[in-house]
């Protein structure tokens, strides 16, 4: 049988190497989709019009463009779009460090850092200012000869990044699947709950007695802690899922729909356009093409 699959990188960091550092001026993105085991810091430079793809994630960039991904498992892609311009400049950062509370980096001083690089397993993407900010460390980086200089200016840059705000999420947490903590042991039960339960309907009233609280107190603290809506958590979670098997299934848009819980195919239709920007079959459609068939 024919599969689809994602290219897996094998990156040129090697052996005791701590940074591999690329920078390219192009006219075009032409590198298929792909994830790899290590650290990306990707920026990229007069580029608007190019489709960016991390996980469920697809988004235009405009100007500047700057995106860090720490999952190995997390497919992303920079695609050509409507892009026409002729002096793209891109620099690529591969790395891999060891931020283990046993490792120097587990320390205090780089607490913001280490907190970045879990966030950055979904895909986070950087407001204009904070790009700005490491712009002149960034754009130098790879004139730096000694290795240390360069090493310390690369944690520069990330220690920098992770004290901007701002910096959003790309893919969701079920499609990268990635598992989401929280300070909260309620709102983590509750979201344990919500991962098991997804298929099926999930009640208010249920979540609230987990949490121990009221249905509309619960509603309160759910928003306060998460920064959303219980119902709309709930459907980005569902169509997480959905959007994964859309990419590594063959199952039908309407088998899909119902093994995500959603339990009506014209809603499932009408949210999934509402959030994507495409159709369920139309997502599928245009993440195949940017797959290699082998």
């Amino acid at each position: 049988m024919i599969e689809s699959k994602v290219i897996h990188e094998i990156t040129p960091l090697m052996g005791k190497d701590v940074l591999y550092i690329a920078e390219r001026r192009k006219k075009e993105f032409t590198y298929p989709i792909h994830n790899h085991k290590v650290f990306e810091l990707n920026f990229v430079e007069h580029a608007p019009g190019v489709r960016r793809i991390v996980g469920d994630s697809n988004e235009v960039i405009s100007d500047y463009d700057l995106v860090l991904i720490t999952s190995p498992d997390l497919e992303h892609v920079w695609e050509q779009g409507s892009c026409t311009s002729e002096d793209i400049h891109e620099i690529t950062v591969h790395f891999e460090f060891d931020f283990s509370d046993e490792s120097l980096f587990g320390r205090n001083p780089f607490n913001s850092v280490r907190h970045m690089l879990q966030e950055a397993r979904k895909g986070l993407s950087f407001p204009m200012d904070a790009i700005m900010r490491v712009y002149p460390m960034l754009s130098s980086l790879c004139q730096v000869k000694d290795g240390f200089y360069a090493f310390m200016q690369f944690l520069t840059i990330l220690y920098e990044l992770s004290k901007c705000d701002g910096a959003h999420t790309l893919a969701s947490s079920s499609f990268a699947k990635v598992e989401v903590t929280s300070d909260s042991r309620r709102v983590q039960k509750v979201k344990s709950y919500i991962e098991q339960n997804y298929k099926n309907e999930i009640r208010l009233t249920t979540l609230a007695n987990i949490a121990g609280m009221s249905p509309s107190a619960f509603s309160r603290f759910f928003k306060l802690h998460t920064g959303r809506n219980l119902s709309e958590y709930i459907i980005d979670q569902r169509l997480g899922y959905a959007s994964r098997l859309l990419v590594d299934s063959t199952n039908s848009v309407a088998e899909i729909s119902y093994q995500c819980g959603f339990n009506n195919l014209s809603n499932f239709n009408r949210i999934f356009k509402k959030r994507k920007g495409c159709s369920p079959s139309e997502f599928r459609e245009n993440y195949h093409k940017t797959r290699i068939i082998v």
